[in-house]
């Protein structure tokens, strides 16, 4: 059985193909039209998931799309009735695009795939939003039982949910209900500390630990909001106080004056200077949500009484509450989503169509889980390559892979900077060494030069190590595999090197770029490190990589980044991965077999300017 998945109008639009039960493709549609988080239907993405399938529109059984529309528009006139009159303006302007629209969503469906070459489109199923994100952790666990906990802004009416998974049914056991969400407070504070909504939600998660742990202003913090803010029940469910928040009904997240009046400051504008009261702020909140979250996977433990955890939803890709909800060991084994926000819904519609409405059994998983590594998307062919030399004039040396292997590291080594393309694109937020920027981690000055040169990004913000699986003991206090770059934990004791006095009265800027560890560029300000455990199986040529760094240095480590600028997609082919190494100050470009040095380029015209193409995040 041949089934579509389809997420689109929200915000990271995206498509999937199952067959059989097994998934052959899945990407986001902004790899494709260029446009990060593009919310329009996925029309790039479903044509590559049926390429990459070898399927023709009249073979797809089934087509599901990731959420109930009616259920979300009944839940937005409810909540126009209940804050009437607020939200007058929110309801003139959305309302006639339900009408005219999403009201019909089956009918756009229909009509947007007939334009990329559907003669006839086959039935469209709807499921629920929280059971599209439950069915994404459940179904490619690998696990025959769990618990399922996912947490987001917002589906239809839930904005939490507590599963029980078993064989190849799901169960919703428990939900939190609109307007009451743990996503939307944490996107709240991105609002108010000058991030962009559904977008910086991670920066906010990167800022939190430049908050002084020892400041009173952090503790002082964490009451305002749970006195004026969020009442938390012993289960893990919230109660917002909706006088604060404007979301509901608004066109913004809060009332900025009465934040402004409750935390003594007013709401930082984006590009405006990080103050230690933003970082404490930011501390307080990520201290509250690591609360809210590990209480909810208690209460799922309780009633389900499983040893094994999956997560999904936009809440699961907050990498340091996932850290810590793992060192308390409520659970045996975690499974979280790659694609967990709502791109990876695609995925989970598909798969709870075959598993749920086909009453399918589970499907059997290799190796570790059935993502494949999330390496879903486009792979590279060698004739792209060959069109990117011929359309640029690009000098590029075809090497066999071991010398290729033996030479990049060379570079790393020297401490150039290199884009890294290889194979199948990832699905999902993260680079994992198919798409990805690689440095030193030793280097002193690399997150600077990375953060600065080539991403054109907030100085404060991270960079997330790759280690060879078999070697991650050696470095970080991780005590299980990491493939996806989505667990935090602290660095091993024997790398860490002490702090100066007084350096936690330092500021942002002075913290930064002290080295706390022997391994500087992927040590974060509170000696943690967003890890990402490789594996020959899943990514043999970027292990091979960094096998060959360690044979040249003693190191198995190497820093990942997303191959991109900031406000940019993902690179998905060797034409957007060319041109974003020539917009940047990156050193060094492999493509397949293929390397090019920036020195050995024909010179590019300054009038492409990536600042106006993109919009920053």
């Amino acid at each position: 059985m041949k089934i579509l998945g389809i997420s689109a109008f929200y915000h990271d639009s995206a498509a999937c193909l199952i067959i059989d039960g097994k998934i052959v493709a899945a990407a986001q549609e902004e790899r494709f039209s260029r446009k990060k988080h593009d919310a329009s239907f996925p029309s790039g993405a479903v044509s590559y998931c049926m390429e990459e399938g070898m399927v023709l529109p009249e073979q797809i059984d089934k087509i599901v799309f990731y959420d109930k529309p009616l259920l979300k528009f009944e839940r937005l006139l409810e909540s126009y009735y209940a804050f009437a009159p607020r939200g007058l303006t929110s309801f003139i302007a959305s309302i006639p695009v339900w009408l005219n629209e999403k009201m019909f969503l089956k009918r756009l469906i229909r009509k947007e795939l007939k334009q990329i070459g559907f003669s006839s489109v086959p039935k469209v199923l709807f499921t629920e939003h929280h059971l599209s994100h439950a069915a994404s952790a459940y179904y490619p666990s690998g696990f025959q039982d769990a618990a399922i906990l996912t947490v987001d802004g917002v589906g239809e009416w839930a904005t939490a949910s507590i599963c029980k998974g078993e064989g190849n049914q799901i169960e919703v056991l428990k939900e939190l209900r609109f307007p009451h969400s743990l996503g939307l407070l944490y996107s709240a504070f991105t609002y108010f500390l000058g991030f962009r909504v559904n977008s910086g939600e991670y920066k906010l998660m990167g800022l939190a630990p430049y908050g002084n742990q020892e400041d009173p202003q952090v503790k002082e913090f964490e009451a305002i909001i749970e006195r004026e803010l969020i009442d938390i029940a012993e289960d893990g469910s919230i109660w917002l106080n909706q006088k604060y928040f404007n979301y509901a009904t608004g066109l913004r997240m809060v009332f900025d004056k009465k934040w402004g009046k409750l935390f003594g400051m007013s709401k930082r504008l984006p590009g405006d200077e990080l103050e230690q009261k933003h970082c404490n702020l930011g501390l307080a909140i990520q201290k509250i949500t690591e609360r809210v979250v590990e209480l909810m996977a208690m209460e799922a433990k309780r009633i389900t009484g499983s040893e094994n955890l999956c997560l999904a939803g936009g809440v699961a890709l907050n990498c340091v509450s996932n850290g810590k909800l793992q060192k308390k060991g409520i659970f045996k084994k975690m499974f979280i989503q790659p694609a967990a926000g709502d791109a990876g819904g695609a995925l989970g519609a598909a798969l709870a169509v075959h598993h749920i409405y086909e009453d399918q059994p589970l499907t059997q998983v290799q190796g570790m889980d059935g993502m494949e590594g999330s390496f879903l998307g486009p792979a590279i062919a060698e004739k792209d390559v060959l069109m990117v030399n011929s359309s640029y004039n690009a000098q590029a040396h075809k090497m066999e892979y071991n010398s290729l292997y033996a030479e990049v590291a060379n570079y790393i080594d020297e401490g150039k900077v290199v884009g890294w393309v290889q194979g199948r694109m990832e699905f999902g937020p993260r680079a994992l060494g198919a798409r990805s920027i690689l440095g030193d981690p030793r280097n002193p000055e690399m997150q600077k030069k990375l953060n600065l040169k080539i991403k054109y990004r907030e100085s404060f913000r991270p960079f997330a190590p790759s280690v060879l699986a078999e070697d991650v003991g050696d470095h970080f206090e991780l005590e299980s595999d990491s493939p996806y770059m989505l667990l935090v934990q602290p660095v091993v004791e024997k790398i860490k090197r002490p702090l100066p006095e007084g350096y936690g009265d330092l500021n942002v800027k002075e913290k930064l770029y002290y080295e706390r560890s022997d391994l500087p560029a992927i040590t974060h300000i509170d000696y943690s490190a967003r890890i990402q455990t490789v594996h020959q199986e899943t990514n043999p040529h970027y292990w091979n990589l960094i096998h060959a760094f360690k044979q040249r240095t003693g190191c198995s480590v190497v820093v990942n980044t997303s191959f991109n600028v900031r406000g940019e997609p993902i690179v998905c082919t060797p034409d957007d991965a060319y041109r974003c190494f020539m917009r940047t100050e990156m050193d060094v470009l492999v493509v397949g077999q293929y390397l090019f040095l920036k020195e050995e380029q024909p010179d590019w015209d300054k009038k492409d300017d990536w600042q106006e193409e993109f919009v920053l995040d």
